[in-house]
Order: structure tokens, then C-alpha cells, then sequence
């Protein structure tokens, strides 16, 4: 089983990649943004909780996201693997990620990064706010906030998988036919 966590500020290119990769490599795509508007959408209380944090750009605490997940993956008990979008995104979620798997006797593969530099991805970002209808792509402060989030809670994941010797850094700038080859070579590499 290959599980992979994509990884990346909001605006890298994330969920555009996962549709590919999924394919690609028959992997079960979960998407942590596709949940949590799953469960607000239907009004579970999960998802209202969720929403409280999500409407003022902070992120959804760890047990709330993390109940959210286990979820999704003890739906899809027999699965060629998982490609984790937008989880983890604290060091708690990271080892409670690693226990719940090891669990299941399984583990993460590896955590490829997409980068790119942040004026870009807002600029991303607020374009996508047009069409999206997402209050959170459409406010530049609220873009900023999440930027801040993400730099105060997010990145010491790289130190985290790096350790594990499990993170990789793709340049997420391009057309999305490049970022996929880039993505492909990692994980064709595993």
C-alpha cells in the first residue's frame, strides 16, 4: 500500500494534482477541504464546529479534523493506498496520522511538497474566489491569515517527515502537465 500526503500552502495545487495522481497511481483521494465541505454542506455537527474556524480563515482543531479523517479511511478499508490532501497540518494531526495507520498496520509512504512563492498563490487564490463561491479564496486578509496559519502550524511538518526521511519538495509553478511529471518522477522513485 503507497500513502501519500500532499502538502502545500492553500493555492499550491493540491487538489488540481490529486485528481491526476489518483488515477494514476488507483489511490483513494482525501481531501480534508472536500470533507469538511462535505459535512458542513449536510449540517452534521462536526461540520458546523468546523465551520465556526473555517469562516475566519483559522484552522480546524486537530480532534475535529482528525475524527473527520479516521472516518474516510474506515469507510475505504480496502484501497490500493491513500493520497492525503491537506492532512496533516499540525505536528499533533502528523503523529496521530502515524498512530492511527501503524494501527492498521500501515504507514505513510511520503510527503511531497508543492511550492511556490505566496504572492502567486494569492493571486491564485483570489482568481479561484471568482468562480469558487468560497468566502475564505475571495479576502485577501483572510488568504494572509491562512498563509500565517500555515507558516506557524504547518511547516514544521517538513522537519517532522524530513527526520523520517519521507519529504520531498516539488516546484509547484508551471502548467499542471509539469507539476505532474514532477510529482510522477517522486513517487515513481519510492
Amino acid at each position: 500500500m503507497i500513502n501519500i500526503v500532499l502538502f502545500g500552502k492553500p493555492g499550491a495545487g493540491k487538489g488540481t494534482q490529486a485528481e491526476f495522481l489518483k488515477d494514476k497511481y488507483n489511490l483513494t483521494h482525501l481531501s480534508t477541504g472536500d470533507i469538511f465541505r462535505f459535512n458542513i454542506k449536510n449540517e452534521t455537527e462536526l461540520g458546523k464546529l468546523a465551520k465556526t474556524f473555517m469562516d475566519k480563515g483559522d484552522l480546524v482543531p486537530d480532534e475535529v479534523t482528525i475524527k473527520m479523517l479516521e472516518s474516510e479511511v474506515e469507510k475505504n478499508k480496502n484501497v490500493a493506498g491513500f493520497l492525503f490532501d491537506g492532512f496533516p497540518r499540525t505536528l499533533a494531526q502528523a503523529d496521530a496520522l502515524d498512530n492511527f495507520l501503524a494501527s492498521k498496520n500501515n504507514k505513510i509512504t511520503a510527503t511531497i511538497a508543492l511550492e511556490a512563492d505566496d504572492e502567486i498563490l494569492i493571486q491564485r487564490l483570489l482568481e479561484r474566489g471568482k468562480t469558487s463561491g468560497r468566502p475564505d479564496d475571495q479576502d485577501e486578509e483572510k488568504i494572509r491569515n491562512r498563509y500565517e496559519e500555515y507558516n506557524l502550524k504547518t511547516a514544521p511538518l517538513m522537519h517532522y517527515y524530513k527526520a523520517q526521511g519521507k519529504y520531498y519538495e516539488v516546484d509547484g509553478i508551471g502548467s499542471i502537465e509539469q507539476v505532474t511529471l514532477r510529482l510522477s518522477s517522486v513517487i515513481n522513485s519510492l
